[in-house]
């Protein structure tokens, strides 16, 4: 009999029955969340199908996050809405400024190894960095889990994906993803698992290995799983590892010891070119935020880069951290001070731009670099600029410059780092 794959096993341990890729299971689910681009439509749903409780409200979590603080009157009855809702249902209540739905569910522990968990957002692959099998899903079928506690999914396939070396110097877990998205494209992956493992993702902190299972998304995966080798948690944890005979559709390995600074340029996030070959590109805006890139060690990053320097006067940079704790952290740690002084904006943690509803929506013909995940033309809600998507240290040496910039040239003189 053929070992499992990760993905696999957790399935299988929900279903209470041996499957295999390619079989439909239906499962028990251990949390979902959604936010205030899905809840709604979920809540109409839910009603519609009869519901009046939510199967377990311990395990529902309901976050403001992508138009916050709502710039509209339209957003703002969505939010009561919600909050209504929550009222009379119960769940975990996240509101305006606590921070980004997949930050929050990690610092809150709502999800954890070896569960599934179901989120209305395309990202939810996310908390595949703690092992767990999570992923989106549309707010009709997030209505019946709220009633049910259950879901019905296809069995994916896996790809394994073998990242042997370390990555070098300066470079970060964002470099390594993109050059992943390029490699395999935004739809090598659809409906698939990915197992990530290696050498190089061994040291990775649980922040970069977020950054790699988040755009899991972006190559049209089902769930992004991290090898959990040398993970750290504040708790404890049973790690689900592949079988050694599993199956898997393909498997890859790439040596990124020699990885150069990675730069998705407009407008698709697979246009992925090392940065030498953009060196230069003017830019008008830089952001450094999403679900990708606002932990604490990206803002750590970009303070590296900005630490007694003033941005470029003709660019704007714009700082949402992922969560209030983040930010309150950085701002104990000095790091607020640091890009505040350097000229960078900090605005509510968020979305913020990365979903263009307000918060730094760039004029036509402009040229962002963000730290964000997709670059799709309009997807920070003008569809005559262009976005280019790299670390958040090349967001922070680009924006110091006006161009886009390998940030290993802007440093202090003597000065080498590594980022991980």
């Amino acid at each position: 009999m053929a070992g499992k794959t990760i993905s696999e096993k957790i399935i299988s341990a929900h279903a209470g029955v041996d499957v295999a890729a390619g079989e439909i299971a239906i499962v028990s689910v251990d949390g979902c969340m959604a936010t205030d681009a899905t809840a709604p439509l979920a809540i109409q749903a839910f009603k519609e199908m009869g519901g009046q409780r939510l199967w377990d409200p311990a395990r529902v979590s309901w976050i403001l996050d992508h138009a916050t603080p709502p710039p509209n009157e339209r957003i703002s009855n969505l939010h009561r809405l919600m909050r209504e809702f929550h009222a009379a249902v119960g769940g975990h209540f996240y509101e305006v400024g606590e921070g980004i739905c997949h930050q929050l569910m990690v610092e809150d522990a709502r999800v954890k190894p070896g569960e599934i968990f179901l989120g209305a957002d395309s990202h939810t692959p996310t908390y595949g960095a703690l092992n767990a099998f999570a992923i989106g899903v549309g707010s009709t079928d997030l209505a019946a889990v709220l009633l049910t506690g259950k879901t019905w999914l296809k069995v994916p396939d896996t790809i394994r994906i073998e990242l042997a070396g370390r990555l070098p110097a300066g470079l970060a877990a964002k470099d390594l993803v993109l050059f992943l998205v390029g490699q395999l494209g935004i739809s090598g992956a659809t409906y698939l698992a990915i197992e990530y493992t290696g050498a190089a993702i061994a040291p990775l902190t649980l922040a970069s290995r977020m950054t790699i299972a988040n755009m899991a998304a972006e190559m049209g995966a089902k769930a992004g799983l991290v090898d959990p080798s040398g993970l750290e948690l504040p708790y404890a944890w049973q790690a689900v590892l592949p079988d050694a005979g599993a199956r898997y559709i393909a498997m890859h390995r790439f040596d990124v010891s020699q990885l150069r600074p990675q730069v998705a340029v407009p407008h698709s996030p697979d246009n992925v070119h090392d940065i030498d070959e953009v060196v230069g590109q003017r830019i008008d805006q830089g952001f450094i935020g999403s679900c990708t890139n606002a932990r604490l060690e990206d803002l750590h990053m970009a303070a590296r880069v900005l630490k007694g320097k003033r941005i470029d006067p003709r660019v704007r940079l714009i700082v949402a951290p992922a969560s209030r704790r983040i930010f309150n952290a950085a701002l104990r740690d000095g790091t607020v001070e640091i890009l505040s002084a350097a000229g960078a904006t900090f605005i509510t943690s968020g979305c913020g731009p990365c979903v263009g509803t307000h918060q730094g929506v760039p004029g036509d013909d402009e040229v962002i670099i963000s730290s964000s995940n997709r670059n799709f033309r309009g997807r920070m809600g003008n569809p005559r600029a262009s976005i280019y998507l790299g670390s958040p240290a090349v967001v922070a040496a680009s924006a110091l410059r006006g161009a886009i910039t390998d940030p290993a040239t802007v440093l202090d003189e003597g000065d080498t780092w590594d980022l991980l």
